[in-house]
């Protein structure tokens, strides 16, 4: 039988309307706008997308969204200092540097620049310390709209052996992360994947929940999954011919698995649900 798909873009949308009445409700209580504000560096056609989608979504749901628009030449000083204003500005809630930067910018500065309680990417170090100890602030938007995913159509994770292919910072470490914390959505044996891991096919057919984030187009075939798994794709490539795809090749895949997500409409719409979600929470801190 054909996977069940796990359906990213209803979900995210019912997110985002939650949040919407959140913040109707926060500046009837409180006068309080959230406000996102998002800094792009050069003219990367791609993050220009994402940069106008997220803003987008941030008036849709009632907030203040902002781009900072920096040239392709800006300067790691002059990028720092635009982090330091937004740092004070108590309109903006939330600051977000849209990745990657032009190369003569060191990204790790750049993030630790930003103040943690400001942070609704989740990567800065702080953050990223208090989800490892089970204290979680912001957690990168990625895994926490996966976790969502999972505990919205009540997969089991609990004591499941979850499979992450990757170790990025930006999805599989916080993955793994948290399917370990104890509660819902956690309390899994999780193994990670990545470019040194000797059999990658032999640990992924081991999986109950296989995690795809390595940026290679349709590398996980129908035989590197176990049948009746549920199979999280995270990718987002391009095939010679432009059609997008994703790390998992779709057909073969969704003959074995119980439950697959498709690229698009998978995992792409809960990331930024998720972000005006700790937008949201970035606003709520800062009345405490």
């Amino acid at each position: 039988m054909p996977a069940r798909i796990l359906d990213g873009k209803a979900l995210a949308q019912k997110v985002r309307k939650d949040v919407a009445a959140e913040v109707a409700q926060l500046k009837a209580e409180n006068g309080l706008v959230p406000g996102l504000t998002v800094v792009l560096v050069g003219e990367n056609p791609a993050s220009q997308v994402y940069v106008r989608n997220k803003q987008s979504a941030c008036e849709a749901a009632g907030m203040h969204g902002t781009i900072e628009r920096l040239p392709a030449d800006t300067s790691e000083a002059a990028l720092l200092a635009t982090i330091d204003r937004l740092n004070v500005d108590p309109a903006v809630h939330g600051i977000l540097v849209q990745l990657p930067l032009p190369a003569q910018i060191n990204e790790r500065a750049v993030i630790e620049r930003i103040n943690p309680l400001k942070d609704v990417d989740g990567f800065h170090p702080v953050n990223v310390g208090l989800l490892t100890i089970g204290m979680p602030r912001f957690v990168p938007c990625t895994p926490l709209g996966i976790q969502e995913m999972l505990i919205h159509h009540k997969v089991e994770t609990r004591g499941a052996h979850a499979v992450i292919l990757g170790r990025s910072q930006i999805v599989g470490k916080p993955m793994a992360l948290l399917l370990v914390q104890k509660g819902s959505g956690g309390d899994s044996t999780v193994t990670i994947c990545h470019t040194a891991t000797r059999d990658a096919a032999a640990e992924t057919r081991r999986a109950d929940i296989l995690i795809a984030a390595i940026g290679q187009p349709e590398a996980v075939r129908a035989d590197w999954i176990k049948p009746g798994a549920v199979v999280i794709d995270v990718g987002m490539n391009r095939r010679s011919d432009g059609t997008l795809c994703g790390d998992v090749h779709y057909p073969g895949a969704a003959e074995v698995a119980s439950l697959i997500t498709p690229v698009p409409g998978g995992v792409g719409p809960m990331t930024v649900a998720m972000l005006l979600r700790n937008t949201l929470r970035a606003a709520r801190l800062a009345l405490s």
